[in-house]
């Protein structure tokens, strides 16, 4: 449930769901604040998916499971996809979140920024900006932020900027990645034996068709077998230049339909929501800190601790002798 601010705010705080920050006169701001449970912030990418998706799949993506967020459901709704829940029982109020505007630009990897329209900022730009607006967010009264994750290489930037502003802000700062959030177990059983979790692959493709169906057109293209994973059971990340056969994306794209995109957004929406639930839930951090931890030795010019000797005071320097450099 996603409503304008003004009129709305009043069934937003009886029903929960979406307010959309940018539609919050700022004389109202501190009020809505102060009855949120939380923030949400998707972050996406302007990056080449192959012909056959749209160049905002991860916005797409992103902006489509945060308006999941904060849905309200009937009892049992937000379960992790196992069962119906009772058409009978009463819808029950959701949590009240506040959206923000989404992150457009990111860092692509070097396998998309050649490819048209991937649009890329470098790295360390984006580590910067993002930590501007997370901890813009945070001081406008969101100590809660939900960032809801849907271009892979935002997570180790997004996760940067995140321990920047924990350092500085009390906050409590959760990020989530939609596409984590339904196993590959569960592709296999969707897709079968051959891979779809691939960039512009079947189950991406699926999960825009969840969204925005018309944006996608699954017969601009063959399936394009991925290079196969290393034979190793161990975690492990690789990054190349270019993974041959590889298009800017790979994947078995005939494997995708609607029904397969219904389900991986009914999958993962319901994990997103569990999460929140859990989180909305757990008591806030304490404040930030730079005091040191107790029982080690203070730093010079503060005072030691009960019970730990202090550090004994240098000796006096004695003044340089003429002709000696000082």
């Amino acid at each position: 449930m996603t409503t304008p601010a003004g009129d709305h705010v009043a069934a937003w705080l009886a029903h929960g769901g979406l307010v959309p920050v940018a539609r919050v006169p700022g004389g109202e701001l501190a009020a809505v604040a102060a009855a949120a449970d939380f923030a949400v912030l998707p972050v996406g990418a302007v990056e080449w998916h192959g012909p056959h998706l749209p160049l905002g799949t991860d916005l797409i993506l992103a902006e489509g499971f945060a308006a999941e967020s904060a849905q309200a459901s009937a009892d049992g709704a937000a379960s992790s996809g196992g069962g119906t829940p009772d058409e009978a029982a009463p819808p029950a109020a959701g949590p009240r979140g506040v959206l923000f505007p989404a992150v457009a630009y990111a860092a692509c990897p070097g396998q998309t920024r050649p490819w048209p329209g991937t649009v890329a900022i470098r790295p360390e730009i984006a580590v910067g900006y993002l930590a501007d607006v997370i901890e813009g967010i945070v001081a406008a009264g969101f100590p809660r932020l939900l960032i809801v994750n849907g271009h892979d290489a935002n997570m180790s930037t997004v996760r940067a900027a995140m321990e920047w502003v924990s350092g500085r802000r009390t906050a409590s700062l959760l990020l989530v990645n939609w596409f984590q959030l339904v196993t590959p177990a569960e592709t296999t059983e969707l897709y079968g034996p051959q891979v779809s979790r691939g960039h512009g692959g079947a189950y991406e493709t699926s999960g825009v068709l969840g969204f925005d169906p018309g944006a996608v057109r699954l017969g601009a293209v063959d399936d394009l077998p991925p290079k196969p994973k290393l034979p190793v059971t161990h975690p492990y990340v690789l990054v190349e230049s270019r993974p041959d056969p590889w298009q800017g994306w790979s994947g078995h794209v005939s494997l995708a339909d609607e029904p397969a995109g219904r389900r991986v957004r009914e999958l993962a929406g319901a994990r997103l929501r569990e999460v929140v639930a859990a989180w909305v839930a757990a008591a806030p951090p304490a404040p930030p800190t730079a005091d040191p931890l107790p029982g080690t030795d203070p730093l010079p010019g503060t005072d030691p601790l009960p019970g730990v000797d202090p550090l004994p005071d240098p000796p006096p320097e004695s003044p340089p002798a003429e002709g000696e450099p000082s």
